[in-house]
């Protein structure tokens, strides 16, 4: 933070270098000021201890901090892209060109530095200032509707409405209000069964205790099931043993049970429509990706499944997907996932999607195909970390299998 703090400035110096003593000391205090202060509060914010609601002042604090300094970071790619252009032009000046043609190339070079870190300047305050307006986007819930063809589902089950939401994160929540509105849309929707996909909690099992009413009002005719996502397991959190970290655990497990989700742990159950029967599948936590955990087995939960028609599998991480059910399980038709939040960051249009977590996940938001298997990521339904969401709202998947 410190080294892209002295290369910013010496961009600050250089566009203010015509203003007079006084503007520039305002200037030159003001950012320093800002900087210095963001690193101190970097360093104590830490060893903070907050009351539960006032955890969104520091989370909130948090991301400013970071904001600024990505900003910083995506101007300081226009001046590094000046300092080699103005580089190459001084060798190729001194190398090639006559005195007098370099003196009239230097002005030329002058006009597009200060162009260039303008345009730095202006990228990253925008980039600043989209991080700030997505404070107000967190509950901003948008319904997602799919319609998913498939040749071999049973009869009986084609029209069967899913509600998949995922990555609640309730330790994040500090307005049960706004909450409850998107559980509101959840029911407005009148699904046959509601399918959750992990991440119930940030850290620990408590991080429940305040929504139990909101989403113990999740119902549908067929049930609603869930999984565990890699932050249920309390991997995140020190504790003071091994057996308290277990208890939480327990203790999330019954909160699934508190609420009428049925958890499924590493098996399948079979769900009934008329005369036909399908299987879902529900695996803990398998990640392809290092720093996550591999909890799941997929090899023990679909043991007894292989005879059904048509089976949905519910697992936590997309990766898992190109990682094992593509390559060893072909006949799982359906599987969806969340985790990835789309960064909670990007660009969403019609025919066009972008999120920097594209370069570590390659499926990573809504749906995906390769021949008869499709994968459904939703973009999460809580936040972590950042406070907030630019491009990427929170997400009440709707899924129609025809």
């Amino acid at each position: 933070m410190v080294l892209i703090d002295i290369y910013v400035f010496q961009v600050v110096k250089s566009l203010s270098h015509s203003t007079g003593p006084k503007t520039k000391l305002v200037i030159y205090s003001l950012y320093w000021t800002i900087s210095i202060v963001a690193i101190i509060i970097l360093i104590i914010l830490p060893r903070l201890q907050f009351e539960h609601q006032a955890k969104l002042i520091k989370t909130s604090i948090f991301a400013i901090i970071v904001g600024l300094f990505l900003a910083k970071l995506a101007a300081s790619f226009f001046f590094f892209i000046d300092d080699i252009r103005r580089a190459i032009q001084w060798v190729v000046e001194k190398s090639f060109l006559s005195p007098k043609a370099e003196v009239a190339k230097q002005g030329e070079g002058i006009s597009r530095s200060v162009f260039l870190n303008w345009m730095g300047l202006a990228f990253g305050g925008g980039l600043f200032g989209t991080f700030i307006y997505g404070f107000g986007n967190k509950y901003r819930y948008q319904v997602m509707r799919s319609k998913l063809a498939f040749p071999n589902l049973p009869a009986s089950f084609k029209g069967l409405k899913i509600i998949q939401i995922a990555d609640i994160h309730s330790g994040s929540f500090t307005d049960k209000k706004a909450v409850e509105k998107g559980v509101n849309k959840i029911l407005k929707e009148k699904p046959d069964i509601v399918l959750f996909v992990g991440d119930l909690v940030n850290n620990v099992a408590d991080e429940m205790q305040d929504y139990m009413d909101v989403f113990g009002r999740i119902k549908a005719p067929m049930g609603v099931y869930s999984t565990l996502g890699n932050h249920d397991y309390g991997d995140y959190v020190q504790w003071d043993s091994p057996e308290e970290k277990k208890i939480n655990l327990e203790r999330l497990k019954q909160t699934h049970a508190d609420l009428g989700w049925r958890l499924l742990m590493n098996e399948h159950i079979i769900l009934e429509r008329g005369e036909d029967k399908i299987a879902l599948i529900g695996v803990e936590n398998w990640s392809a990706k290092a720093r996550f955990p591999k909890y799941g087995d997929l090899k023990k939960a679909y043991t007894g499944a292989e005879s059904y028609p048509f089976k949905i599998l519910m697992s936590h991480d997309p990766s898992h997907w190109d990682a094992e059910v593509r390559t060893s399980y072909p006949d799982v038709d359906l599987m969806l996932s969340g985790h990835t939040h789309g960064m909670q960051f990007g660009v969403e249009m019609p025919g066009f999607k972008w999120s920097p977590v594209q370069y570590i996940y390659k499926q990573w938001a809504g749906l995906y195909e390769e021949g008869d298997q499709k994968l459904y990521v939703n973009r999460g339904y809580g936040f972590i970390g950042y406070p907030g969401r630019v491009g990427i709202l929170p997400e009440i998947t709707v899924l129609e299998l025809v």
